[in-house]
């Protein structure tokens, strides 16, 4: 009896497994960015505004019938968007599956990234599986995520109405931050518990002094992406590095400076293209301090800037291509992902 017990033990309740709960974070960040290339694109085709009603449970089914078509098409014939901008385009029913498709696509991702991470969550709970102090880690993730979906309707809650158009730009940088702020977090949960693993030490990294300013750095430069894809300022100039022919564009003063820096697209559009030089910069200096102690972070954020300039300045030359701009919003993703790794390394020092 005492051989069998030694060589066959019971499954413990209480067996940490922090490999395996960092394998599954990166599984739900992964899908996190496929969720945000979903979004650029939901974006980019004007497919937001396509459902204008939050159904948590029955909405994760599309219309099954010509009837329920129709009816979801005149839910939305009566926003601003169809009566200023798609109705006047000739917009049919076939138009409206397209964008409709995307909007409800984006949601179904949500969806299914909610179950991704809460089933796990709550079986790896139940196990025991989770090391200590990492609960709270965990929970504030599943609730940044319930955020997200929440910002989501907000967001398109702000464009309904017959006398709007598009969906509100300070909304539409809340979700989009929101869902980078995820990314990195699930990131960063993720290589703690690697390292436990491999070191048996509980010592989560810190976030650096320096990180926290390189980190304001390209929060700054992230936020007037998202200004620029919510006021489609990205329109304001196909020519790089010159705008209207100058450095500087002109731009409407008349309402007052806080009004130009934060609806103006012609000054938006600007500080995007130039402010992404600091952040450059700023990662710069980063990766050289992170490359002594782990090379492939080092590269592997030179390499989303890089690509993420790249990209940056092709969508504007080529009068934002789907597919480009895309790219750019998947890329500024990476980068962010790419920079919690670093910050990771550097506090894992401090």
């Amino acid at each position: 009896m005492v051989a069998t017990t030694i060589s066959a033990p019971p499954v413990s309740a209480g067996n940490p497994r922090p490999l395996a709960l960092a394998r599954w974070l990166i599984v739900v960040a992964a899908l996190v960015l496929i969720m945000v290339a979903v979004g650029g694109i939901t974006r980019l085709t004007e497919s937001g505004l396509s459902i204008t009603e939050w159904k948590p449970v029955t909405g994760a089914l599309p219309p099954l019938s010509e009837a329920d078509w129709q009816a979801e098409f005149e839910l939305y014939q009566q926003t601003g968007e169809y009566q200023n901008v798609s109705g006047p385009a000739g917009m049919d029913l076939a138009a409206f599956k397209f964008i409709y498709f995307w909007e409800w696509f984006h949601r179904l991702l949500g969806r299914i990234i909610g179950m991704v991470f809460a089933l796990p969550l709550a079986w790896f709970w139940i196990r025991g599986a989770i090391p200590t102090g990492y609960k709270p880690r965990l929970l504030a993730l599943l609730g940044l995520g319930g955020l997200q979906g929440a910002f989501g309707w907000f967001m398109v809650r702000s464009g309904l109405g017959s006398e709007m158009t598009d969906v509100s730009h300070f909304w539409l940088s809340i979700h989009l931050l929101t869902a980078f702020f995820t990314l990195g977090g699930l990131v960063w949960t993720s290589l703690d518990l690697r390292q436990l693993a491999s070191s048996g030490l509980d010592r989560p990294a810190r976030f650096t002094g320096m990180t926290f300013v390189v980190a304001v750095i390209l929060f700054l430069q992230l936020l007037l992406g998202a200004w620029v894809a919510g006021l489609n300022a990205g329109h304001a100039s196909d020519t790089w590095p010159l705008m209207q022919g100058g450095l500087v564009p002109e731009a409407d003063w008349s309402k007052g400076a806080f009004w130009t820096f934060t609806h103006d697209p012609f000054w938006l559009h600007f500080l995007h293209r130039w402010w992404a030089w600091v952040a450059v910069a700023a990662l710069i200096v980063m990766a050289r301090k992170v490359k002594p102690l782990d090379r492939r972070a080092s590269v592997a954020i030179h390499s989303a800037f890089g690509v993420q300039i790249i990209l940056g300045i092709a969508t504007v030359m080529t009068g934002v291509d789907l597919w480009m701009a895309v790219a750019h919003q998947i890329v500024g993703a990476l980068l962010v992902a790419a920079f919690a790794w670093g910050a990771n390394v550097l506090g894992r020092r401090a």
